[in-house]
């Protein structure tokens, strides 16, 4: 907007209607778009594409916050800062949802068909993706919305198919039978990292299995029986002494009659159990690596309903949690079951759906992992790897990396990247191809289908760093904004997304795919609860924004969180927050009624600058200093303190105070002065305000005397040594102490504010300029009708002294207050704080109280005893000077 003088302040500052001015206003001016062909410095950000399954919640809420806090800083710094938005498909988690609202119209995927279902999830999608966006500008993100991109994009398909034809063809991605962890409600595969593991009660079942030549048994123990229908071996440890005669015997499988050897393997702990254990090849991870090592057969005995199969024999058709009651009554019947002992122990469940997970044997495509996790290891030890904030974030990070399994990637879904693999009908070929195609390679016949299964969402979100700016293609802005700058993400997904995105980086673009990884905790309710549907304590950001404001949310998240630490949402601090931005509205409307028709020109600073006026410059330097170093570590937190004490303490409740002895004043020449400094250090604090609260800041930026568009791309504030002045600090500080004692002791001895007293001040000589110079200031913000100052001052008889830096003040009472009632009514205070200091010391002293009592409430009696003592002193001093 052009510099031109502007309207005053509305008396009440109204978040709804800024919020929505102001967004469009910044969209149409394009103020959020990069440009590839600037000659600033890039810096960038992309963000952790939300899931398309439903709205943002609070942790987006805080995770978008910090985002846009950066990329705001860096564009007023002059960057070229793109923050690219987008959105993740994420797999299961939306196709178990659009399958939810279809059963509600009592139909499935399955009655509707491939095809028909995908339109109806696309359909989702859009709903969803819209309700995203509006929530995005509600908060007030500067995305660059050129730029966004969908996992499921054409763009960002093509490079799936293109990073797994290249894995294939390295030999990395293969296709075989192995276990998997398995959600028979969503019926498909997981990969390690999506399976919860809970501590849950249930129980060791010890079973004979009798010895074909009828010797006798071998006793086994599991926590699964309905899985021994797919034994195919009793196992026992070679040097195990008790069983050496066996090895290499025959036992028969109870109920389904089969002969199954007894085989001898290292992998079993003599010291577990009875030291024999049943081998499960297809249905337990370790027992099918016992059974590739001796050959055994592998034999499924479930469905992907986890319903028994035609294996089970008698229990074909149960479910497999009734199957194992069941097949336990059975096996007591017929005598092979010779106890039950309760068993704590962990079960895999689904991250999805929450399933209990079954181990399961399928055909499935997987990632060999370790030759990807070697150069991103070698980085990471060497020091050249990608920064974790906080640090200790790193060891989780490479722990993991250095003890990588294969990454299953299929997943028996229809929504998502469906695998580039085609097979002939006709000869069995299988082709893995970047396109389809027309005939199969080897026999020529067109008789090709599609595999069925997608692709894992972790996958294409894997190259969300660089596919989202064009790769595999050369493009201007995969070659100017990548690497990125920052990743803005949970610890919670360090090994679902962080690993897997620098693994590809460096396999697809040699390099990592951002410098630092700034990892946040998650927000939690006020009793420190993670927010949840069951408990129903979530906090909708919306309804936040609705009640105060975005500036609020966004003001209190930012400041209530520390790298990688949880925070807990407390509405009494957006309530804390709005205040804050309540309190620059009015002191803006105070600066803008004294600046009403002058323009920028007017406003140069030059002087004699007050003291006030050297003071608020200094310590403006020193937080523009300060929060422009607490911002590039990422400390979002303390320049949100140093912020609010600058602009709510020392800018409004000080500055302010002293400026309206000139603006009401005849001197226009310290008018000039005043305005200048006034409307110099408000339009400043808005800049550096500005990432953190952006509606409210462009509110009151328009109305300044500035030039310029918007503040979003106004120039971020710079130390200058012309502001250095410390002398000023001096002398304001001890300035504020002689105001503060003042303002106390009037407090304490009850004058009325509009009745006038009489100071004194002793002022050592390096204070006494300065006191006497600020003498005006002095009396009015003391209410005093006459001020004495000099270094041989005495003390009057009945008078309230107050200590400070440098000086002594001295409020004489007689004529005052009426001095025997203030005597007496301060000393009916002491007896009432003699007698809780007696209770609370009482009460401290029982042993009994100390030890049962909660520890919060002994604490609560402790800082209350201080409290009266502290008080106590206070009334005893007052006493003593009265009493002369």
């Amino acid at each position: 907007m052009a510099d031109q003088p502007k309207a005053s302040l509305p008396p009440a500052y109204d978040p709804k209607a800024a919020e929505e001015k102001w967004y469009d206003y910044w969209l149409e001016g394009g103020f959020f778009q990069a440009d590839a062909h600037s000659d600033k410095q890039p810096f960038t950000i992309v963000i952790p594409p939300p899931n398309v399954t439903g709205n943002l919640h609070i942790g987006h809420a805080l995770n978008n916050t910090l985002q846009d806090i950066l990329i705001r800083f860096k564009r007023m710094q002059g960057y070229d800062a793109l923050w690219l938005p987008g959105m993740d498909h994420a797999g299961i988690a939306t196709q178990a949802r659009v399958e939810a609202k279809l059963r509600e119209e009592g139909i499935s995927r399955h009655d509707l068909g491939r095809e028909k279902f995908l339109e109806k999830v696309w359909e989702w999608k859009q709903h969803y993706a819209q309700i995203i966006r509006d929530q995005w500008r509600k908060m007030g993100l500067s995305l660059d919305y050129s730029r966004e991109r969908f996992t499921l994009d054409e763009g960002l398909s093509r490079a799936v198919r293109e990073v797994f034809v290249r894995l294939y063809e390295k030999g990395l991605i293969y296709r075989g039978k192995y276990i998997i962890n398995w959600d028979p409600v969503a019926r498909t595969a997981l990969s390690d990292i999506e399976v919860i593991h809970k501590e849950v009660k249930g129980a060791l079942y010890h079973m004979r299995y009798p010895l074909k030549d009828g010797t006798g048994y071998i006793q086994v123990a599991t926590t699964r029986p309905e899985t021994m229908l797919g034994d195919t071996a009793v196992a026992v440890h070679p040097e195990d002494e008790r069983y050496q005669h066996l090895i290499g015997k025959t036992v028969i499988l109870p109920i389904i009659g089969r002969e199954i050897p007894i085989i001898a393997d290292e992998y079993v702990d003599p010291s577990f159990g009875s030291g024999a254990v049943k081998i499960t090849p297809a249905h337990d991870p370790n027992d099918f690596e016992i059974g590739q090592r001796h050959n055994l057969p592998q034999v499924l005995v479930m469905d992907e309903t986890g319903k028994m199969n035609e294996n089970a024999g008698p229990y074909q058709g149960l479910d497999r949690f009734e199957c194992r009651k069941r097949i336990v009554q059975d096996l007591q019947e017929q005598g092979v079951l010779v106890h039950i002992e309760e068993h704590v122990h962990s079960v895999g469940h689904s991250e999805r759906s929450g399933a209990v997970v079954e181990p399961y044997l399928s055909t499935q495509w997987f990632v060999r992992m370790k030759p990807l996790a070697e150069r991103a290891i070698e980085q990471t030890r060497s020091g050249q790897g990608v920064r974790f904030v906080p640090e200790r974030f790193e060891k989780i990070y490479l722990h993991w990396i250095e003890n990588v399994r294969d990454w299953c990637i299929s997943r028996q879904l229809w929504w998502g990247h469906r695998i580039p693999a085609w097979y002939c009908g006709d000869c069995g070929e299988m082709t893995v191809a970047r396109e389809e195609p027309e005939t199969c390679p080897k026999c020529g016949s067109r008789n090709l289908e599609q595999d069925p299964d997608v692709l894992d969402t972790w996958f294409s979100s894997g190259l969300w760093p660089f596919s989202t700016l064009g790769w595999p293609d050369e493009t201007e802005d995969l070659k100017r904004y990548f690497p990125t700058n920052v990743l803005v993400t949970g610890y919670d997904i360090i090994y679902f997304w962080v690993a897997r995105m620098i693994f590809t980086a460096l396999e697809f673009t040699g390099q990592k795919p951002f410098r630092d990884v700034l990892i946040t905790g998650l927000v939690r309710d006020a009793e420190g609860r993670k927010m949840s549907k069951s408990l129903g304590n979530g906090v909708d950001p919306m309804e936040v924004i609705d009640k105060y404001g975005a500036d609020a949310m966004r003001f209190m998240l930012a400041t209530g969180c520390t790298p990688g630490n949880d925070q807990r949402f407390r509405w009494e601090r957006v309530e804390a927050a709005r205040n804050f931005a309540n309190k620059i509205w009015n002191a803006s409307r105070f600066a803008l009624m004294h600046l009403d028709g002058v323009s920028s020109e007017e406003l140069k600073l030059t002087g004699p600058f007050s003291t006030a006026d050297r003071w608020i410059l200094h310590r403006l330097n020193e937080t523009v200093a300060e929060a422009t170093r607490l911002l590039e570590r990422y400390e979002f937190g303390e320049v949100g303190r140093v912020l609010y004490n600058f602009i709510w303490d020392e800018l409004c409740d000080w500055y302010i105070e002293f400026a309206k002895l000139p603006l009401y004043g005849e001197d226009e020449e310290a008018k000039r002065v005043t305005r200048s400094v006034l409307a110099y250090v408000l339009d400043q604090s808005l800049r550096l305000l500005h990432p953190f609260m952006p509606f409210v800041t462009e509110e009151i930026w328009q109305h300044l005397p500035t030039a310029g568009r918007s503040i979003t791309v106004a120039e971020w504030p710079k130390p200058s040594a012309e502001w250095e002045a410390p002398a000023a600090v001096r002398d304001m500080q001890v300035l504020i102490e002689i105001i503060r004692s003042v303002r106390n002791i009037r407090a304490e001895m009850e004058v009325p504010v509009k009745q006038q007293v009489e100071l004194l001040i002793r002022a050592d000589a390096e204070v006494l300029s300065a006191i006497q110079q600020n003498e005006a200031a002095i009396r009015r913000l003391c209410g005093a009708e006459r001020v004495t100052v000099g270094e041989d001052v005495t003390r009057p008889d009945k008078a309230m002294t107050a200590v400070v830096t440098g000086a002594e003040v001295f409020v004489p009472l007689a004529g005052l207050i009426d001095i025997d009632q203030t005597i007496a009514r301060l000393e009916a205070e002491l007896k009432k704080l003699d007698a809780e200091v007696a209770r609370v010391e009482k009460k401290l002293s029982n042993q009994g109280f100390v030890t049962k009592a909660p520890k919060h409430v002994v604490e609560e009696e402790r800082r209350k005893g201080e409290e009266y003592r502290e008080k106590r002193e206070k009334v005893l001093a007052r006493l003593n000077e009265l009493k002369g």
